[in-house]
C-alpha cells in the first residue's frame, strides 16, 4: 500500500521550522519516532481526523487524551459558544467556577476542595509545592517511568542503584533541584522501604500517575497501590495521584475510586475543561487551607478559571455523569481489544495489548511490563513500521511507541471495526 500524501503538511511543517524549534510547539509532535513528517490536523468531529491534505482517521490519539466524547461534541461546543459572545477572559471569578467546581465535588468523595490551574503541569507544580509547605519537608518520591509535567523537580530521570537521586532529564536544571527528587522503579516495595529508611523526616510526598501512562501503559496491582498509601502514612508523608490522564477517564473518581485509595492529594488535567487548557488540584479541606490566601503557600494564575474552560468542562462532565457512561465505554473498549488479542494469539505475533478502562497500548513482546525498565527499546522498530502501515489505513495513533491510545464514545461499533481490520492489516505485514 502507497503511503498517504503528505504534501500540505509538509509544506506546512517546513514553514513551521522557520518558527519553533524542531518545527513544533511540543515535542512528540515532531514525528521522530515515526516515518514521515507531522500531520497538520485541519479538524475534527466524533472519532474522526482531517489532515490538512483532506485525509481522514479514526483517532485514537483524542488530543492525549481529554477528548472523552469524542471531537467537537455538541454539548461541549454549545457550552462554549453560550460563553464566547460574554467575553473570554475577566481574570475575575465567574459564576461557572462554582459551577464546575460543585459538579465535581458531589460527585467525587476522594477531595474537598479544588484549585483550577491551566494545565497538568501546573497542577503537578502546585501540588508538590502545597506538599512540602503542608508538611514542612523537601524530598518528592517519584517512580522511574512515570511523567508529572515539565516542571523542574519532576524532569528528572532514575540513576544507578535500587534508590537514587533524579538526575536532570533536560539542560536547565539545576542539579540542586533534581538532588531533592528521588527516583525508584516501579513495583518494587524494597526500593521504596529502602527510601522511607534512607530520609524518614525528609520525604514530603510520594507521586505516582494514577495508573503510569506515559512510558507505555504500566499498570500497576491493587495491593502495590495500596501499599503505597500505608507507608506514606506511616511515614507522616503525603500520596500524590496525577491523575493527568486517569482522572475522569477510568471513572469520575478516576485512578483513586479504581483502585479504592484516597490520596492526598490529586491532579487534574484537561479532560475537565472538554480539551481546553486547564488543570487542577484537589485535596482535603485541612490541606487545601493551605493555599493562599488562606495560608502560606503561594499559587495564582490570570487564567485560572478561565470562564471559555469552565464552560467546556461543565458540558464535558455532565455528559459523563449520563448513568451507566462508563459502564459502556469501558465494555467497548475491552471487547475491543479482546479482538484483537485473539487475532494475535491465532497468528503467535510477539504483541501485548494492554488495557484499562478506555485507554490501550501496543507493546511488541510477549511478557507483561510493569516497570519501565522492561520496555525494549528495540521493540519500538516494530511500532515504528506499525505505525506507518496504520496511517496509511485511516487510523491515527500518537506518533511514539510508548504512549497509550484512548477510546471515546463517540467510536461506534462500526468504526472499531473498520480499526481492527486495519490493525489486523498492520500486524500482517509488520509480522512481530
Amino acid at each position: 500500500m502507497n503511503d498517504i500524501s503528505r504534501k500540505q503538511s509538509a509544506r506546512l511543517f517546513e514553514k513551521a521550522q522557520k518558527y519553533f524549534p524542531g518545527g513544533v510547539n511540543s515535542p512528540v509532535r515532531a514525528f521522530k519516532s515515526v516515518y514521515g513528517t507531522p500531520l497538520f490536523i485541519e479538524r475534527g468531529d466524533g472519532c474522526f481526523l482531517w489532515d490538512a491534505d483532506g485525509n481522514k482517521f479514526i483517532d485514537f490519539c483524542c488530543s492525549w487524551g481529554p477528548l472523552i466524547l469524542g471531537h467537537n461534541h455538541p454539548t461541549v461546543r454549545g457550552q462554549v459558544e453560550d460563553v464566547l459572545g460574554k467575553g473570554m477572559s475577566f481574570g475575575a471569578p465567574t459564576a461557572l467556577e462554582n459551577e464546575l467546581a460543585e459538579l465535581i465535588l458531589k460527585n467525587n468523595k476522594k477531595i474537598e476542595k479544588l484549585r483550577f490551574v491551566s494545565s497538568g503541569t501546573e497542577a503537578v507544580m502546585s501540588a508538590i509545592r502545597l506538599a512540602r509547605g503542608y508538611t514542612g519537608r523537601d524530598k518528592i518520591v517519584k517512580f522511574d517511568g512515570c511523567y508529572h509535567g515539565h516542571s523542574d523537580s519532576m524532569l528528572v530521570k532514575a540513576g544507578s542503584g535500587l534508590v537514587t537521586f533524579g538526575e536532570t532529564s533536560s539542560a536547565g536544571v539545576p542539579k540542586s533541584f533534581a538532588d531533592e527528587t528521588i527516583v525508584i522503579p516501579l513495583h518494587d516495595k524494597v526500593a521504596l522501604e529502602e527510601a522511607f529508611k534512607q530520609f524518614p523526616d525528609e520525604i514530603a510526598a510520594v507521586i505516582i500517575e494514577g495508573v503510569p501512562a506515559n512510558n507505555g501503559l504500566l499498570i500497576q496491582d491493587k495491593e502495590y497501590i495500596q501499599y503505597l498509601r500505608e507507608i506514606t502514612q506511616s511515614y507522616g508523608s503525603l500520596l500524590i495521584f496525577d491523575e493527568v490522564i486517569t482522572g475522569f477517564r477510568l471513572g469520575f473518581e478516576g485512578a483513586a475510586g479504581y483502585y479504592g485509595v484516597s490520596p492526598d492529594i490529586i491532579t487534574y488535567g484537561k479532560i475537565i475543561g472538554g480539551g481546553m487548557p486547564v488543570g487542577a488540584y484537589g485535596a482535603s479541606a485541612a490541606i487545601m487551607k493551605n493555599i493562599s490566601p488562606d495560608g502560606a503557600v503561594y499559587q495564582a494564575g490570570t487564567l485560572s478559571g478561565n470562564p471559555v474552560a469552565m464552560a467546556a468542562g461543565i458540558g464535558q462532565l455532565s455528559e459523563l455523569l449520563r448513568p451507566g457512561f462508563y459502564d459502556e465505554l469501558n465494555a467497548k473498549t475491552q471487547a475491543f481489544v479482546s479482538a484483537i488479542e485473539q487475532y494475535i494469539q491465532d497468528k503467535g505475533y510477539r504483541v501485548k495489548v494492554s488495557f484499562i478502562g478506555s485507554l490501550f497500548w501496543f507493546a511488541f513482546t510477549d511478557k507483561d511490563i510493569k516497570k519501565a525498565e522492561e520496555i525494549d527499546p528495540a521493540s519500538m522498530d516494530f511500532f515504528k513500521e506499525f505505525h506507518r502501515e496504520l496511517l496509511n489505513r485511516g487510523i491515527y495513533l500518537g506518533p511514539s511507541g510508548y504512549e497509550v491510545g484512548f477510546i471515546s464514545a463517540a467510536h461506534t461499533p462500526e468504526v472499531l471495526e473498520n480499526a481492527k481490520r486495519a490493525i489486523f492489516e498492520s500486524l500482517d505485514i509488520v509480522k512481530p
